[in-house]
């Protein structure tokens, strides 16, 4: 039985997808902000829920990337962001078995970039992720009081297998405990379980690096006044800054001047 996906986005204010309803579910979780709809490239982030669109990098500078504070525009079926040194381009459309959205970005030949389709969910307590026993996860310097074993000086993540890397377990949500861990896994797809409701997300890009990041929020984030976001964000790249990415670590735009990639959603289970 085919389950309908619906997206609503905020072009004016981002891009933002505001919504992302199947059946009676609301999947992304949302904030009132004030200030969000004054912004302009180069203001702080300003964390309003949903999902983001994070490019060319989530963490580090500018925060949240460079698209989350311009204005969208709608041209035929696609939506455009220009930026300083890129454009990006995507085309939502239903799907008999949830959603897709196609993004093409612009830029000139050897542009390195990181895109994160930052989905903060609206999850319960007993919600878990999905992914494949052993792959490679990226713990960064936020989960160093949760590990077995010191964090090595200067390093910028250490990396264990799913679903415990360096003993710390990260395929469920659970309730708030005042910890804030981000985690970068080695995967192009995964699957969201909730009581009876499931997400499927898994992205395509021929060439590119792509892995699922993960931000559990359990009140630990931001100070002085925490709050409880659950993030599932499929990535091109392996690191949450572009500063940080290795060789291999971030999408890079070849001679044609373009990078394609896919991004599909269902409300079936799709377990990887």
């Amino acid at each position: 039985m085919s389950v309908p996906l619906e997206v609503v986005t905020d072009l004016a204010h981002g891009g933002r997808w505001t919504s992302l309803r199947s059946g009676g579910r609301e999947w992304l979780w949302r904030r009132e902000t004030p200030g969000r709809e004054d912004v302009a490239p180069g203001d702080p982030f300003v964390d309003a829920g949903g999902l983001e669109e994070c490019v060319p990098t989530v963490r580090g500078t500018p925060d949240h990337g460079d698209a989350w504070s311009r204005a969208w525009t709608r041209e035929a079926d696609r939506d455009v962001v220009h930026a300083d040194r890129f454009t990006l381009t995507r085309r939502i459309r239903a799907t008999a078995d949830g959603a897709e959205a196609d993004y093409v970005l612009t830029a000139d030949a050897g542009f390195r970039f990181l895109w994160a389709a930052h989905a903060l969910l609206d999850l319960s307590e007993r919600a878990s992720v999905h992914l494949p026993r052993a792959v490679r996860t990226r713990l960064f310097p936020e989960a160093a009081p949760l590990l077995d074993g010191p964090w090595p000086k200067g390093a910028a993540w250490v990396e264990g297998d799913w679903p415990a890397p360096r003993g710390l377990r990260m395929d469920r949500f659970g309730p708030d405990d005042g910890t804030a861990v981000g985690a970068v896994v080695d995967v192009s797809r995964c699957c969201v379980h909730d009581g009876p409701d499931h997400l499927s997300l898994a992205l395509e890009a021929d060439g590119q690096p792509t892995s699922v990041a993960l931000w559990r929020n359990l009140g630990g984030f931001p100070a002085p006044h925490p709050y409880r976001s659950t993030g599932v964000e499929p990535l091109l790249g392996r690191v949450f800054d572009l500063a940080e990415a290795g060789p291999g670590d971030a999408a890079r735009v070849p001679e044609s001047g373009e990078v394609r990639w896919r991004l599909t959603l269902s409300a079936h289970c799709h377990c990887p």
